[in-house]
């Protein structure tokens, strides 16, 4: 903690949609283009084993936003609708100790405009199914950003006027002005915060990008960028068609992809790779605008994302699953003005997850965290110092889009093991050596006790849990299952 006397940094909290932990330069991707990224990182700290617990969009953020463990804050999987009701939050902890609290962008809560503990939103969600109605002022109520297009652009402009499903693989360039597209317009408002802020008072900033999330739709420039490009093909194994294959349904977009021609493939890709670069670059300028504003030699930073993208790997597309690029999340704290964040860690050892971002801004910010909190604070780790930091983290997700059976999984700095709750199938890789997850060790005679090891860790987490999954002392596989645990169903 810093000293109770000392100027309080203002901080920002960077928040992308669908972002793979493995898509930065820094990470060493062989094709993607994050300059701006990796040199901000690089004069902090990042985290190479950082997960989202529950990865789809409402259950991360449902994380990300209270510190909590998805079995306390009872989101296990996606289900719009459900009321967010909970006592502590990242902005009302930051409220409560002085800060002028903003968010731009997505915020995925219920009701759309409950601003959990943020002084004021500047919200746009994406297109989101359950809440788009064509009602007399409701899509303009629920979208800030629509309605500021439809003044700027046109009265019937849309951010949805290229036709592309808001979830569909469909690559196609951003068809209006640039200076519209939703990841600049997270830019520009984050600038307008920045011009109206209360000079009195540290501010804690949220810009919360939608994309790289489809629809696929970077402008001209950033997919041509790659186009061209010498773009890795999805990872593929041989376990794929046991896992996947049973469950595979040529209907659901999530898993057509299983028949599309290479160029198809790559073409997906080029556009998912076009957001990021593009996202990098606005980044960058939101950074430039800060400097303007004199706010750069007293500011902290946060960069992560809500989930990852399997983009075709292993023959899926999305999020929800437990494998690296669904699960796995960049995650990297930087303050290049300020001593407050050490500089050049490349921690590879220590488990992170979403829940964690909360308590270490608010301890890298000399504040109080909140007791309910479950969620470590970073910071002893980034200093060096002797932590008693957990050994493993445990992650789970109801079925959802990919149309695979609901997944736990238990990920350590050098494991992870996966449980199939509905079939009982179980994998174990060693992510080390194979970070892609092509080698499913499970069963294999030399690794039968990291297995057993892994599996205990699994029914600690889960006995007691109403579904039933442990009795015995053994995991029981199909058991019924819900997007949300009994606590959270009354407001369902």
């Amino acid at each position: 903690m810093v000293s109770a006397d000392r100027v309080k940094p203002n901080v920002v909290l960077i928040v992308t949609d669908q972002w793979r932990g493995d898509c930065l330069g820094l990470e060493g991707h062989p094709a993607l283009q994050t300059p701006y990224l990796d040199h901000y990182l690089n004069t902090g700290c990042c985290f190479h084993r950082a997960y989202s617990a529950t990865p789809s969009c409402i259950p991360a953020r449902a994380g990300l936003l209270t510190g909590l463990s998805p079995r306390t804050h009872g989101r296990v999987g996606y289900r719009d609708g459900v009321d967010w009701n909970y006592s502590t939050s990242i902005a009302k902890s930051f409220s409560a100790q002085g800060y002028q609290t903003h968010c731009v962008g997505k915020m995925h809560v219920h009701p759309a405009r409950n601003n959990f503990g943020f002084d004021s939103v500047d919200l746009h969600d994406g297109y989101i199914h359950f809440g788009r109605k064509r009602t007399q002022g409701a899509q303009e109520r629920e979208d800030d950003y629509l309605a500021w297009l439809r003044v700027r652009d046109h009265a019937e402009s849309d951010y949805y006027d290229s036709g592309n499903h808001c979830n569909a693989y469909t690559p196609h360039s951003w068809d209006k002005e640039e200076r519209f597209h939703p990841s600049a317009w997270v830019t520009t408002m984050g600038a307008d915060f920045l011009r109206r802020q209360d000079p009195t008072r540290p501010f804690f900033l949220k810009l919360s990008y939608h994309r790289p999330h489809p629809p696929l739709d970077p402008p001209a420039w950033a997919y041509d960028l790659y186009r061209d490009a010498d773009i890795p093909a999805p990872v593929t194994a041989a376990w794929n068609d046991e896992i996947i294959g049973a469950s595979y349904n040529p209907d659901n977009p999530m898993q057509a992809p299983k028949k599309w021609s290479a160029e198809r493939v790559r073409q997906v890709r080029a556009a998912y790779y076009g957001q990021m670069t593009f996202i990098d670059q606005q980044i960058n300028r939101f950074v430039e605008i800060l400097h303007e504003y004199g706010h750069f030699n007293d500011t902290i930073f946060c960069f992560t994302s809500d989930h990852g993208d399997m983009i075709g790997d292993h023959h899926l597309y999305a999020k929800s699953v437990a494998y690296e690029g669904s699960a796995r999340v960049p995650l990297g704290f930087f303050s290049p003005g300020t001593n407050l964040v050490p500089k050049g860690l490349r921690d590879r050892e220590h488990v992170a997850e979403l829940r964690d971002i909360m308590p270490t801004l608010l301890d890298l910010a000399g504040l109080e965290i909140p007791a309910q909190v479950e969620g470590e604070s970073l910071l002893p780790v980034m200093r060096g110092e002797e932590t008693d930091w957990r050994s493993y983290l445990h992650g789970e997700h109801v079925v959802h889009m990919n149309g695979i059976g609901s997944m736990h999984y238990i990920v350590t700095s050098d494991y992870k093991y996966i449980w199939c709750s509905g079939s009982g199938k179980e994998q174990l890789f060693h992510l080390r050596d194979d970070p892609n997850e092509l080698r499913d060790l499970a069963d294999d005679p030399a690794h039968k006790t990291m297995q057993k090891t892994l599996r205990a860790h699994l029914i600690n987490e889960l006995t007691g849990r109403e579904e039933g999954f442990v009795a015995d002392g053994k995991l029981v596989p199909g058991r019924p299952v819900s997007e949300v645990l009994s606590h959270l169903r009354v407001c369902a």
